[in-house]
């Protein structure tokens, strides 16, 4: 994610990334070198002390995101922090107390919100051209975690591990498009690998497949592999949502529907240029992405014509420039989720753990 935020921040063209801080002094020297960072300690609190640094990203575990985003807080910077944005409710809050108490930006990084066609889809039911939104379902798989020697420190991140790491992003997107808040949810969480083979250096996410070690120990696993919930949204909306990270084939399948009482729209991630628009009685529709043909504030998600893809990177790219606006001006409109959002999304998944432990229905807290 180091890497991913780097580059994001070059193609704005007015932000210098000055430093880089990681666990090693080996291992971040050899980060800088290959991106062309001129400093790097292993030590973040050095970075910390520098005048010269208005913001940080912290792309860290999730135990290291409160006293990293503490600390820099503390020292007077704007921060961008990822997802999940703490590893407890209380943390997440005390984040968002002290960025308010310092007057200074913060963002948590929900960056699915920023492809185009989500935006579009969004001003789409904000015009009312879905109707009535009666149904939300989805899913989020992954098969990078599908087998038993599969290892990355998710795993051993806290009481939730696929949840936490993809079935918020799916949560904050169906709240964010839908503009409704889950109230209650009925949640399972599933473990099926009881045991992992945890290689005895550090493995990089996603690289299992291509660097497997043959040197490990057998762990024992708590966190899930797998998990599903029913929802209410609002006063009557109902929705489904399953995540998976051993689902065999799906890469980063982030597929969610609406179905109104005028229309339905579908976006699926891996064809993100994409929007399905569903009638009853005529028709149905696949809206490709074109910046001249998107709905009102949704083309400044899009910078490029149509039939030039913009993907992942790109929302890093969106949500960046709106978050280093509100740096330079701070009146500017917040158009970026915040570290609120982010203790919406630590209450949500505190229900789904807790429902899927009393095997039974669960408020959301708001």
């Amino acid at each position: 994610m180091g890497r991913v935020h780097t580059e994001a921040l070059r193609r704005l063209g007015n932000i210098e990334v000055v430093g880089v801080a990681g666990r090693t002094l080996e291992a971040t020297q050899k980060f800088a070198n290959e991106l062309g960072i001129e400093y790097a300690t292993a030590d973040y609190k050095e970075l910390l002390a520098a005048r010269e640094i208005r913001a940080v990203h912290i792309c860290t575990p999730n135990s290291l995101h409160f006293p990293m985003a503490k600390a820099a807080l503390e020292a007077g910077k704007h921060v961008v922090c990822e997802k999940p944005l703490a590893s407890s409710v209380a943390e997440a809050e005390a984040m968002a107390a002290l960025a308010a108490e310092k007057q200074l930006a913060n963002c948590t990084l929900y960056n699915i919100r920023a492809y185009p066609q989500v935006q579009n889809m969004r001003r789409m039911r904000e015009a009312g051209d879905f109707g009535a939104i009666y149904a939300v379902h989805g899913t989020y798989s992954q098969d990078w975690l599908l087998y038993d020697a599969d290892w990355n420190w998710r795993i051993e991140s806290g009481p939730s591990r696929t949840f936490a790491d993809i079935g918020t992003h799916w949560c904050d997107l169906a709240e964010h498009v839908t503009g409704l808040r889950i109230r209650s949810l009925c949640a399972d969480l599933q473990t099926f690998h009881k045991q992992r083979k945890k290689p005895k250096g550090s493995v990089e996410t996603f690289s299992g497949k291509t660097s497997p070690s043959n040197e490990h120990t057998e762990v024992a696993v708590t966190t899930e592999d797998f998990g599903a919930m029913i929802f209410r949204m609002g006063e009557s909306t109902r929705g489904a949502l399953t995540v998976s990270q051993i689902s065999a084939g799906r890469k980063n399948r982030l597929f969610v529907e609406i179905c109104g009482s005028k229309a339905s729209a579908a976006w699926n991630a891996e064809q993100p240029d994409e929007l399905w628009i569903g009638h009853r009685n005529s028709p149905n529709e696949t809206i490709i992405k074109d910046p001249m043909l998107l709905r009102g504030d949704a083309r400044s998600y899009a910078d490029l014509p149509g039939g030039h893809s913009e993907g992942y990177d790109d929302t890093f790219k969106q949500v960046f420039r709106r978050f280093y606006r509100t740096i330079a001006d701070r009146t500017a409109l917040v158009e970026y989720p915040t570290f609120e959002d982010g203790i919406r999304q630590m209450r949500i998944l505190d229900a789904v753990v807790e429902s899927s432990k009393n095997n039974g229905w669960t408020n959301v807290d708001n």
